[in-house]
């Protein structure tokens, strides 16, 4: 499984994002898709989880409400629409696949090489 992230970017506090993912491989392997983050000097963070098919979606309490995860099939595209952001949501962003959702991003089994958010006050 491979996965090429883009999307990230430096945006103004109170801006708009969308973050792309496109997924290769085993399509049994990458049933469960989901982005975490990580900022210099802070613990990674799980923000969103979406299943094949959509029935499972996941959001960390620090963007719910504000980001979204989606995806398009079709295309092999995991999406996260991140709103109103803030200057704490700037991290690396990283993509990442597992056969089955459950466990928390960042342990997936497969990950993108991530692309940089910087949202400035």
């Amino acid at each position: 499984v491979q996965l090429v992230e883009s999307g990230g970017g430096s945006v103004q506090a109170g801006g708009s994002l969308r973050l792309s993912c496109v997924a290769s491989g085993y399509t049994a392997s990458r049933r469960c898709m989901g982005w975490f983050r990580q900022a210099p000097g802070k613990e990674r963070e799980g923000v969103a989880t979406i299943s094949t098919g959509g029935t499972i979606r996941y959001y960390s309490d620090s963007v719910k409400g504000r980001f979204a995860i989606s995806q398009d099939n079709a295309k092999n595209t995991v999406y996260l629409q991140m709103n109103t952001l803030r200057p704490e949501d700037t991290a690396m962003y990283y993509c990442a696949a597992h056969p089955w959702c459950g466990a928390a991003p960042y342990d997936f089994t497969y990950r993108g090489q991530g692309t940089q958010v910087t949202v400035s006050s």
